[in-house]
């Protein structure tokens, strides 16, 4: 029913400003443009990601969006001049190193955005 549907990611956001400044200059990602409703979206390959305002927020404590790309370590240089600070996890079954994980097939490095939600960024080794 839905399988050719196309997806929106929707995020709330406590501080607009804060939130663009970090998703544009920390993540490159490309205005598309403020909604009447509030949104602001960014086309992110075939998808659409939205923040929205709302007062405090909401962050998510699990993994809010994950970008597929195809060169983990050179994503992660680039975000990391970007100012993006990584996060660093030693649990059992969960162990970063240069802040990657791998994770069967896929390795996977995580970052939070300014609203405290976590982020990905993953690449296939298949």
């Amino acid at each position: 029913m839905l399988n050719n549907a196309l997806v929106t990611t929707m995020l709330p956001v406590s501080d607009m400003a804060r939130a663009r400044a970090f998703y544009e200059g920390s993540l490159g990602l490309v205005p598309g443009g403020l909604k009447p409703d509030g949104k602001f979206v960014y086309q992110v390959g075939g998808s659409t990601l939205a923040l929205f305002p709302k007062p405090g927020g909401t962050k998510a404590d699990h993994t809010a969006i994950s970008f597929k790309v195809d060169d983990i370590a050179a994503s992660i240089a680039a975000l990391k001049r970007a100012g993006v600070v990584f996060e660093d996890y030693d649990f059992p079954g969960l162990k970063t190193v240069d802040h990657v994980c791998v994770l069967g097939a896929e390795k996977a490095a995580w970052f939070k955005d300014t609203e405290g939600n976590y982020l990905c960024v993953h690449e296939d080794l298949t």
